[in-house]
Formats: C-alpha cells, sequence, structure tokens
C-alpha cells in the first residue's frame, strides 16, 4: 500500500473508529440504564431529573433575627452556594473576609460546604 494512502487512512480513520466506539459504548450504556424489563434493581433511591441546561446562578439569601431581652442585635446568615468563596460572600455583603472570620469563629474558609450557613451580619 502507498505511504500516502496508509497515512491519509490512519489519519482519517482512527478518530472515525473512535468516535463508532464512543458512541456505541454510550448507546450501550443508556439502554442498559433505561431497560424495563421487570428485573430487580439494587438502588433504594429514587431517581431524579437532572438539570440539563445552565441556568443563570441565583442566591438565596435567609435573614434570621435574633433577639434577646438584653440585647436588640439582629443577626444575618447566609446559606453557602456552590462555587462560593469568602471572598465573594463578603463582597456580596460589604463586608471583609477577616470580620467574617471573626463572626464565625472555628471556620475554615478552605473548606466551605453547600448549604453551610454563616453568619454575615
Amino acid at each position: 500500500m502507498d505511504p500516502r494512502v496508509r497515512r491519509e487512512v490512519a489519519r482519517y480513520g482512527a478518530p472515525a473508529a473512535f468516535l463508532a466506539a464512543v458512541t456505541i459504548a454510550v448507546l450501550l450504556v443508556k439502554s442498559g440504564l433505561s431497560s424495563d424489563d421487570g428485573g430487580t434493581t439494587t438502588s433504594s433511591v429514587p431517581r431524579r431529573p437532572v438539570a440539563t441546561t445552565t441556568a443563570p446562578r441565583t442566591t438565596t439569601r435567609l435573614v434570621l433575627t435574633t433577639t434577646t431581652p438584653t440585647s436588640t442585635t439582629v443577626a444575618t446568615y447566609y446559606d453557602v452556594q456552590a462555587g462560593d468563596t469568602l471572598g465573594s460572600i463578603a463582597a456580596s455583603y460589604g463586608t471583609s473576609v477577616d470580620e467574617l472570620l471573626s463572626l464565625n469563629p472555628g471556620i475554615d474558609p478552605a473548606t466551605l460546604r453547600v448549604g453551610q450557613r454563616i453568619r454575615v451580619g
């Protein structure tokens, strides 16, 4: 076989074969996940719909007010969302990271968790 033809076959044939293999694998996995053959399943967790579109990020702020007989302070709390940092939270509330750290002793800025409630005011 001519070396130029061999290179051209390799140049276009290898990616085409790879894409065909991946397509077949995806179809097999998809058919295995969606089969309704009445067999038993080992999962006890109900299936939930998965969002497939990227929507603008919305932030939910939860404000709790606490009043004690000796004090009339108002505490504001924030539930950490995916992608939040102490810097971004501080900027949203017009405060500093140091102030957030002083309001939340024991919080580790490197290990914020989604759903974690922190005091911001």
